[in-house]
């Protein structure tokens, strides 16, 4: 082998090695990227996840919270939670600002003796 075709082999070695020198490093950016978007999904995946048990819990809760209550006053609590007094005093007036009544409450869910 000459020393011409030796150096020109070694220069496309070269050519080569930079050019997949410069591949692998835009792999390891691309894999970089694809894993923060990866935690970044698994962190929002797990917080979508507490978000849904603390919704089934309140569901469970409602659903506790009604499982007493007959039809007649399933319908008075739909009506209270519309915005609208249940009580005898204020029977049909809207709640200012959906504030809580305790009138309204004890209509609702007080026990019934009968």
């Amino acid at each position: 082998m000459d020393k011409r075709s030796l150096y020109d082999g070694l220069n496309e070695l070269e050519t080569e090695l930079s050019n997949s020198l410069a591949e692998l490093i835009r792999m390891k950016e691309s894999l970089l990227q694809l894993v923060e978007k990866n935690a970044t999904l698994e962190m929002e995946n797990q917080r979508l996840r507490q978000h849904l048990q603390e919704l089934d819990q309140a569901k469970e809760a409602s659903a506790k919270k009604t499982a007493g209550l007959s039809q007649s006053r399933m319908n008075l609590e739909k009506i209270y939670e519309d915005g609208f007094h249940v009580c005898n005093e204020f029977y049909g007036s809207r709640r200012e600002n959906d504030e809580p009544c305790l009138l309204c409450s004890g209509v609702i869910y007080r026990e019934s003796n009968k």
